[in-house]
């Protein structure tokens, strides 16, 4: 799996500590930067401020005094136009709940007395307490005057006479300090912006470091459950911290080597059976053949002692037969547990070959196959081999060009010549040859060119990976040429045995 740059847990949870605090830092200022131009526009157009400012949010005095300027101008129009309408307090009602929303109150005096109050902060004997006394005010100019409490007051006052002639003043008021609905409007709209950025940046944070952490789990988690319902056909891909990943790829490592173990004891089961079946096959032939040349014998069919004498030698090469299948069969088993049991020792070459080669050739003379025999090398070479099982190499190679040979005149040659540091040995027959797309495979264990199970040819599949197996523990390496109808030639090197002078120990050690 290749190794991704990822973020470590550590550096991810600094990262959303830091990103959680500058983050909604700086969108905050963003919309509150907005929200401010719109609202300082909006205050303007409402109000008649020509150049509003940031000012105009947090101090209002100008705001409501243009908005106090404006209302009193429809005051002094009612006054001029209808004054009788002042004495309706229906219709001065009408005129306060107009004014609600913008702050402002209207109060109504007569004479000496509180004709309507519509404050909501004063009551009439602070009013009359506290406000301009008749003639104060110039009805023809919008006075203003404070009225001196804590509740910062401005009042702007017009002097008129009730129908009756008693004197009146009309009072338009508004507290200072408040706030203005408009400014109100901005506060809770950037509370609530506020809110959502810090709610929108821990959501995709949390989501951030769930995707590191838990997403990864999760499908490990899913993973165990595959394997615990052995499901191996998926992959655990990592996509978080790097602690994460890293048990990730671990983990994908270790599913790897299970399927990779799985697969080979399901080929190892089918090869065991295989091989069972084969050695069953292939046994059931000559226990056949022995049981009926028994019979024979037992039955008085061979009444000559020439006939007898072939039946035992037919008999004896069965029973050879099967000792070689049961023999490949128990060497098979010690392949698979790696407990081939070795003896190395010093061999010489030649009279090794020469000692193989006279055992081989009673047993293909009889077969009607010819041998010859060329040794190229110096007469004091030698090898550092297991003579045993070197000779169960050779066997078998011999044995499998006499299992495929089709000619009436076969012929095996064996050639011992130098190599350089090693010995090369070819077993060259003239049978039926091999088909260049089987050469790559004719070592691997089972694999058969005639796979018919009717074939004749029998043998339990595992002959030349023995030899190969073989071959590699002493250091060498097998391999085969051939060609359809003319043969094939079996090829291996062993290294040489060479003697290290004492000298050249001593200046070693």
């Amino acid at each position: 799996m290749k190794q991704k740059k990822c973020m470590t847990l550590k550096t991810r949870i600094i990262v959303a500590f830091l990103a959680i605090i500058i983050i909604p830092f700086l969108l905050a200022g963003i919309v509150i930067f907005w929200f401010a131009n719109s609202k300082i526009r909006a205050l303007g157009e409402e109000y008649g401020i020509k150049e509003p400012t940031y000012e105009s949010l947090y101090n209002s005095s100008l705001a409501i005094s243009k908005n106090m300027d404006r209302e009193f101008e429809k005051l002094q129009k009612l006054v001029t136009e209808n004054p009788e309408d002042l004495e309706d307090n229906s219709y001065l009602n009408s005129i306060q709940e107009e004014l609600d929303d913008s702050g402002l109150y209207i109060a109504l005096r007569k004479g000496n007395s509180i004709y309507y109050n519509g404050s909501t902060i004063f009551t009439d004997e602070e009013l009359l307490q506290s406000l301009p006394a008749y003639g104060e005010g110039d009805s023809a100019s919008a006075s203003r005057s404070y009225i001196e409490t804590d509740a910062q007051v401005m009042v702007k006052q017009m002097d008129f006479n009730f129908q009756d002639g008693s004197n009146g003043s009309i009072f338009l008021i508004s507290q200072l300090n408040r706030i203005l609905p408009e400014t109100q409007d901005w506060i809770f709209d950037m509370i609530i912006a506020i809110l959502l950025i810090l709610v929108l940046t821990s959501l995709a944070i949390s989501l951030w470091i769930y995707r590191g952490v838990m997403a990864p789990l999760n499908q490990l988690k899913k993973a165990t459950q595959n394997i615990k319902e052995g499901n191996l056909d998926f992959t655990v891909e990592g996509n978080g911290v790097k602690e994460v990943n890293d048990l990730c790829e671990d983990f994908e490592e270790m599913r790897k080597r299970l399927k990779e173990s799985a697969e080979e004891k399901v080929e190892f089961d089918r090869d065991n059976k295989e091989l069972i079946s084969n050695i069953s096959h292939d046994l059931k032939t000559p226990i056949t053949a022995v049981k009926g040349y028994v019979e024979g014998i037992m039955d008085g069919v061979a009444d000559t002692p020439e006939k007898i004498n072939r039946y035992i030698h037919t008999i004896y090469n069965k029973a050879n037969e099967m000792d070689r299948l049961i023999n490949e069969l128990t060497f098979y088993s010690k392949i698979d547990t790696n407990r081939i049991p070795y003896t190395f020792a010093k061999i010489h070459v030649a009279d090794y070959f020469e000692d193989c080669v006279e055992e081989l050739s009673y047993e293909l003379k009889t077969q009607g196959i010819g041998l010859t025999y060329f040794n190229y090398l110096n007469e004091d070479v030698l090898i550092i081999a297991d003579a045993e099982q070197l000779k169960r190499v050779i066997n078998n190679i011999v044995g499998n060009s006499i299992k495929y040979m089709n000619k009436e005149k076969g012929v095996i040659n064996i050639r011992l010549k130098d190599a350089g540091d090693f010995i090369q040995v070819e077993i060259e027959d003239n049978g039926k040859g091999i088909a260049q797309k089987d050469l790559p495979k004719i070592f691997d264990r089972f694999y058969r060119t005639d796979t018919s199970r009717n074939s004749t040819k029998g043998g339990s599949g595992i002959g030349l990976s023995i030899v190969r197996k073989i071959l590699e523990d002493h250091g060498g390496k097998v391999w085969a040429t051939s060609k359809e109808g003319v043969g094939t030639v079996m090829c291996f090197v062993l290294r040489k045995y060479q003697e290290v002078p004492a000298d050249e120990q001593n200046t070693d050690r």
